[in-house]
């Protein structure tokens, strides 16, 4: 349906119609502008053909990604049955390329990506309006006024298309799960619930491109400019290779909540995040980072990570590997490789430890003694 149509359709729901009768005090004109205003920066555009196209321009980077796909059937089984709200975690930049790839590949159109304001400058703006079919988010946005105009805007956009966001909002820049935001989740509730559903997933890497830029952002607690990074992704792919995993779960039917009740908002927010965090591929890099000791030898890292994952399977986390010595074969080079771990003989030595801790926290959610 076209965008005006969808405005349309927006400024006709019961909650947009009270709002511009001035219920929050405002007159109707200036309640009126408000509401077109946020509805203007919304509205975004696929166009299928050209988004395909672009997997040519990007070639450069998406030839250093392995892609990896689990349980592409319960992806399918969610589309067959109606329109679907995909809801992952959030790690790289690289996710805007890799997850709608990864259901490309399946034959499932991308979904519409929720994605922050600030990725909408420049031509990157354009691409994200006119060819992906990104939506603005203000993430921080307390009016009342925006947030109304976006929880409409989505429930309208999920009676014609899927919706891809990320639960935590933004990327974790010091590497563990985020806690839930439900914003997005609460708009998905106003939907039309009868044909829709939820789909957890998780994407996970070998290797972060901007690990580095992300741990140190993390323990600066200061954001840099983006054109900055980006140009310091630029420099950090020379060299990278990485695998990227993304693991579907099992549809989540939305009829059964109520979207009136907080108490329900709030349970389904924790339920699709303990899957995601189940689904998350706990791999070698991480293993290794999340157990490795100044001056330890790979045979005693090993014996660590085969401890560890002991009691990782009892949760039944998403595991890439059978025992530590696989650990350490396929996660220590890559380390090394990356300049986080120093081979010393048979000893290693962490040459940078904030980006050791970034990896370390991403499988924080599976170690029994920090959840």
């Amino acid at each position: 349906m076209p965008p005006d149509d969808i405005a349309a359709a927006v400024l006709a729901r019961s909650d947009i119609a009270k709002y511009l009768k001035g219920s929050h005090g405002e007159s109707d004109a200036d309640a009126e502008a408000c509401v077109v205003g946020y509805l203007q920066e919304l509205q975004t555009t696929q166009r299928y053909r050209f988004y395909k196209a672009l997997q040519h321009p990007l070639y450069p980077i998406l030839r250093k990604v392995e892609r990896i796909y689990e349980h592409g059937e319960y992806a399918k089984d969610a589309v067959r049955d109606g329109h679907t709200v995909w809801v992952s975690n959030h790690k790289s930049h690289l996710d805007y390329l890799v997850e709608p790839l990864a259901l490309d590949d399946l034959d499932i159109r991308p979904p519409l990506v929720a994605a922050g304001i600030n990725l909408f400058g420049g031509a990157m703006g354009f691409i994200h309006r006119h060819v992906t079919g990104a939506i603005p988010i203000r993430r921080n946005s307390k009016d009342p006024a925006y947030l109304m105009t976006l929880r409409a805007y989505v429930a309208e956009i999920l009676a014609r298309r899927d919706v891809l966001y990320y639960t935590e909002g933004g990327r974790s820049y010091s590497g563990e799960l985020k806690a839930p935001k439900t914003g997005l989740l609460r708009a998905a509730l106003y939907a039309d619930r009868t044909h829709l559903s939820v789909v957890p997933m998780a994407v996970s890497y070998d290797l972060v491109l901007e690990d580095r830029i992300l741990a140190r952002q993390g323990a600066t607690r200061r954001a840099r400019p983006l054109t900055q990074e980006f140009a310091e992704m630029v420099r950090h792919a020379v060299g990278f290779n990485t695998r990227a995993f993304v693991t579907f779960g099992k549809k989540i039917p939305l009829s059964e909540y109520d979207p009136a009740s907080r108490r329900d908002l709030v349970s389904l927010a924790h339920r699709i995040q303990r899957e995601i965090g189940l689904l998350y591929k706990v791999l070698p890099t991480a293993l290794v980072c999340a157990t490795v000791r100044p001056q330890m030898t790979r045979v005693e890292l090993a014996a660590r990570i085969d401890d560890l994952l002991d009691s990782m399977r009892e949760q039944q986390a998403n595991l890439a590997v059978k025992n530590g010595r696989q650990a350490v074969d396929e996660g220590v080079e890559a380390l090394i490789e990356r300049g986080v771990l120093v081979g010393a003989r048979q000893h290693l030595r962490v040459r940078d430890r904030i980006v050791l801790k970034y990896y370390a926290r991403t499988i924080e959610h599976l170690v029994p003694s920090r959840r």
